[in-house]
């Protein structure tokens, strides 16, 4: 008889991350515009209960959304595969070809690497066209406001099979979005401020996948989601510091958070909040949270821009200019100066005004205003979450 002692094998239990997403069910979904405005932006709060995961303010959440099932059978049906043949998954297995492009393949991103993978199969003169160009300004072009629908629809390719066809895509990425809650006001769970992407082009209706995906078809599914650590934007952990924030529109997610936590914690820090929308009464998002807030001393000052409630339109870069001389006073006092939003131009905006006050209310020439604001940057006490 054997001495020895069977130990059955222990399956190695993987952390939840990027590489193994949580499946989160989400709590709450609803709009934070009222009704006739244009813009839609939801609120959600997804639950984080026996993941593991943990997050501070700041940091993003990364979401996995799904594509829109009625798009890939509009493929489908214009390509001659069944729709349950096994394909490769960019993450490793396989699965069916339907079930592999709606959770897998990015179906909306077009690239000049892209097109000339798919001219390579394709008859289609026009593409021929603008692929043997090679100037990256026509095929970045072409690419703009079109996706692989419209490549399989009007510029139709031969491929050898399901698995060819797969393997010119793209992995479907994960989209991160800045945090809007605290994990002390809010244990176990997540909160997130989505701006939802619609419009028109080339005679389709597009829309950005995650957000209509948390808007459209979310409805009793668990999204896979992972925490993004933002080293380059935590909160002051010294919460008698000052704080200024600069965030219009769903800039305003993460200062939401920062409030939270300050308040949570009794920080005693002035906290002084730049928020901006087209319309007070339909796009002022939490709008009773942020007076409320005011009203119990958190927030110590709320400057509101709303650009078209009157004839000139009114940017937070404008408020900032207006209050230019307390601005600079709360900077000598050691706050520190935060900005979250549209990296294009409203990031742009301000660090233009930022530089403006400090000439007109420091008194600094414009070569020593731009080092002195590169030395809050190195000093970390101005920071930027921009997209």
């Amino acid at each position: 008889m054997s001495d020895r002692i069977h130990v059955p094998e222990v399956a190695e239990v993987v952390p939840f991350g990027r590489k193994n997403p949580f499946p989160s069910p989400i709590l709450k979904n609803f709009n934070l515009n009222t009704p006739g405005s244009p813009k839609e932006t939801h609120h959600v709060e997804m639950s984080m209960e026996g993941s593991g995961l943990e997050y501070s303010v700041g940091d993003a959440l990364g979401v996995f959304p799904l594509n829109r099932e009625d798009q890939v059978d509009e493929i489908l049906k214009n390509l001659p595969f069944e729709v349950d043949v096994a394909v490769s998954l960019p993450e490793g297995g396989e699965a069916a070809l339907r079930d592999a492009l709606i959770t897998s393949y990015d179906l909306r991103s077009l690239t000049p690497k892209f097109l000339k993978a798919w001219q390579q199969r394709s008859g289609s003169p026009d593409l021929r066209a603008v692929v043997e160009s090679e100037d990256r300004a026509v095929m970045n072009d072409f690419c703009w406001g079109r996706e692989v629908i419209d490549l399989v629809v009007d510029h139709a390719a031969e491929f050898t099979d399901a698995k060819d066809f797969v393997s010119v895509l793209k992995r479907l990425q994960p989209r991160l979005y800045s945090i809007a809650s605290s994990p002390k006001a809010h244990p176990g769970e997540v909160h997130l401020t989505i701006a939802v992407v619609r419009y028109e082009s080339h005679g389709r209706k597009r829309g950005g996948v995650c957000s209509t995906f948390f808007s459209d078809r979310c409805d009793g599914l668990n999204p896979g989601v992972f925490v993004h650590s933002n080293k380059a934007f935590q909160l002051v952990e010294d919460g008698d510091t000052p704080i200024i924030m600069v965030g219009p529109g769903t800039g305003i997610a993460p200062f939401r958070a920062f409030l939270e936590e300050r308040c949570a914690t009794g920080a005693k820090g002035k906290n002084w909040l730049f928020f901006g929308s087209p319309h007070r009464k339909t796009d002022f998002l939490y709008e009773e949270e942020l007076t409320t807030m005011q009203k119990d001393g958190v927030l110590t000052r709320l400057d509101l821009a709303f650009s078209r409630d009157q004839k000139d339109k009114l940017y937070v870069q404008h408020l900032m200019e207006e209050s230019g001389k307390e601005l600079w006073s709360w900077i000598q006092d050691g706050a520190i100066f935060y900005v979250c939003g549209d990296a294009s131009r409203m990031a742009k905006d301000v660090d233009a005004a930022l530089h403006k006050i400090a000439e007109t209310h420091g008194g600094l020439s414009a070569e020593d205003a731009a080092a002195y604001i590169k030395g809050l940057k190195k000093e970390k006490r101005y920071a930027r979450d921009v997209y």
